[in-house]
């Protein structure tokens, strides 16, 4: 009989190298819509928990505990797998060990760590830096070790093609493989001979992040998933989407002084209120009305 645990799907459907989409949340209401609109995982995004929760850059100012809080959160909106942007896992292999045990709990079926010097930088800037690469497997080692199912898995990320090169990118990442990464991230090749390298170059599954306006080339997910890639990511879409559907509605709203529900600019009362499971909690109000 075929697994019902979000984890264990996860690594079967990334197991077959097809190009799985998945869209990314900054929140619980983003998440809820990517499920309703049949994705089959949804990436909590540290770059969009930090930009929507406190309105900063992507720089390494959320804490365990902010990460936490929103995968707690997160699950309980969904049934998806959760795939759980945890940065650097804030500190040294002891800390990675604390990270995973307490993303874990709170509801994740993966999570992403990176290479990175602490405090980190969106995979897309400039002046990255990373940790020597025996350092860093030793972290990957450490969140391998820290799981209590098989089936959580860990994602290694690598950050060195800006820093030290593609070539010394596949290195690292096929070194996090070997430290029982269950998949590898080279983040931000630059070009399609690099994309396609990527996936031929490294025995475990691969994500591709699709940053729009980002250093990728941005390509179809059929593309990809023929490259053989386990992950399509679009961690920030849904985000800047939302930007700039607040930005026009405001916009209307600041000119004119109106804004109705059919302006075609935002959702009806209705739809909000569907999304927010508006319904469930009426039925459970008179359910335990005395």
């Amino acid at each position: 009989m075929a697994s019902t645990r979000p984890g264990t799907i996860l690594q079967q459907k990334v197991q077959a190298r097809r190009g799985l989409m998945v869209a990314g949340a900054s929140n619980a209401l983003t998440a809820r819509l990517i499920q309703q609109l049949g994705f089959e995982a949804v990436y909590l995004t540290g770059a969009g928990i930090t930009n929507t929760f406190y309105g900063v850059p992507d720089l390494g100012f959320i804490s365990l505990a902010d990460l936490a809080q929103h995968t707690a959160a997160t699950r309980d909106a969904v049934d998806l797998p959760i795939i759980v942007d945890a940065d650097t896992g804030f500190g040294n292999a002891l800390n990675v060990r604390h990270t995973v045990r307490t993303l874990e709990r709170a509801g994740a079926n993966a999570i992403q760590l990176e290479d990175q010097v602490m405090p980190k930088k969106c995979g897309h800037f400039s002046g990255k830096a990373v940790i020597p690469a025996a350092e860093a497997a030793s972290k990957i080692k450490a969140a391998v070790d820290a799981r209590a199912n098989e089936d959580f898995l860990i994602i290694a990320r690598t950050d060195a093609r800006a820093v030290e090169g593609f070539e010394a990118a596949l290195e690292r990442a096929a070194l996090f493989a070997e430290n029982g990464a269950d998949i590898t991230f080279v983040e931000a090749p630059e070009s399609l001979d690099e994309l396609r390298r990527i996936p031929q170059a490294l025995r475990v599954p691969q994500v591709v992040n699709v940053v729009i306006g980002g250093k990728t080339p941005t390509l179809p997910a059929a593309e990809f998933a023929t490259m053989g890639f386990g992950l399509v990511l679009y961690a920030n879409a849904a985000l800047q989407s939302a930007v700039h559907g607040m930005t026009v509605a405001l916009e209307r709203l600041r000119d004119t002084g109106r804004l109705d529900e059919d302006s075609g600019l935002v959702a009806s009362f209705a739809q909000r209120q569907q999304l927010v499971q508006k319904g469930l909690f009426d039925d459970l109000d008179k359910r335990y009305s005395v």
